[in-house]
């Protein structure tokens, strides 16, 4: 599955989380490198980014939430990830595994671990894994 694919993915597993939530969802038209969707929750539009992330290690999953571009023509500018681009990150991993957390909260600007303590309150229902069994850690 190639990057644009798997997110892909996760953009459709984050809108299928918040609209069972009952909030509305909508896709912004053209590209946006800080916002993927945005959702009316209490009344409010939010702004979501949406990460996925295949890559486990230590056991936890590395989850990149910087923007590096995106084409063959990359700068090498990197847009670090912080609360005044998004409201929410919604972070799809290969086990299907969920997070929905405050912008305000991630501490980290490129890259953070999930699948410890750290973030452990804002994990949400699990959804459909996008690794084979093989490569999906054990549990």
């Amino acid at each position: 599955m190639n990057p644009r694919q798997q997110g892909d993915l996760g953009e459709y597993s984050a809108i299928e989380w918040l609209a069972s939530r009952g909030y509305p969802v909508f896709v912004p038209i053209g590209h946006s490198p800080d916002v993927d969707l945005v959702a009316l929750m209490d009344g409010r539009a939010v702004r979501v980014q949406v990460k996925t992330s295949g890559f486990y290690v230590n056991d936890r999953w590395s989850v990149a939430v910087c923007t590096r571009g995106g084409n063959q023509s990359w700068n090498k500018i990197v847009k670090r990830f912080g609360p005044e681009r998004c409201d929410y990150l919604f972070v799809l991993v290969g086990d299907g595994r969920r997070w929905f957390i405050p912008a305000t909260v991630v501490e980290g600007t490129t890259s953070i671990a999930l699948g410890g303590p750290k973030y452990a309150e804002y994990e949400v229902e699990a959804g459909r894994p996008f690794v084979t069994l093989a490569a999906a850690p054990a549990g």
